[in-house]
């Protein structure tokens, strides 16, 4: 599996940008997928994760601001994020995996990230 995300970009504080992650190969559907982010300096942390059927979970960071979603005919992972704040500043990563996790350890395929900065 391939991923490419997309849509990053510099915004004001309290607005929104969505992203995209798009896979290519097989059994898209079948994977957990998930968004990750880097900060300068910081260690890659868990945002938010789809499974196949819909289940969705979110960092408490993130939590009822992002919202992750799955288009599985077009092989395509989404993240809405509105109310966007200064320190949501970071490299975005889309991953995949076969089981669930908040670990980047256990995902096996990256996309090459885009850069979300977040201005006050």
């Amino acid at each position: 599996v391939q991923l490419q995300a997309f849509g990053g970009g510099s915004v004001q504080a309290g607005d929104s940008l969505r992203l995209s992650c798009v896979a290519s190969g097989r059994a898209f559907n079948t994977y957990v997928m998930a968004w990750f982010r880097q900060a300068p300096g910081k260690e890659r942390e868990f945002v938010a994760g789809i499974l196949r059927y819909g289940d969705t979970y979110y960092a408490e960071s993130v939590k009822g601001r992002f919202t992750i979603s799955r288009d599985n005919a077009k092989n395509t992972v989404y993240l809405q994020m509105n109310s966007l704040k200064p320190e949501d500043t970071a490299v975005y990563y889309c991953a995949a995996a076969p089981l669930y996790s908040r670990r980047p350890i256990d995902y096996d395929y990256w996309g090459q990230g885009t850069q979300v900065t977040v201005s006050s």
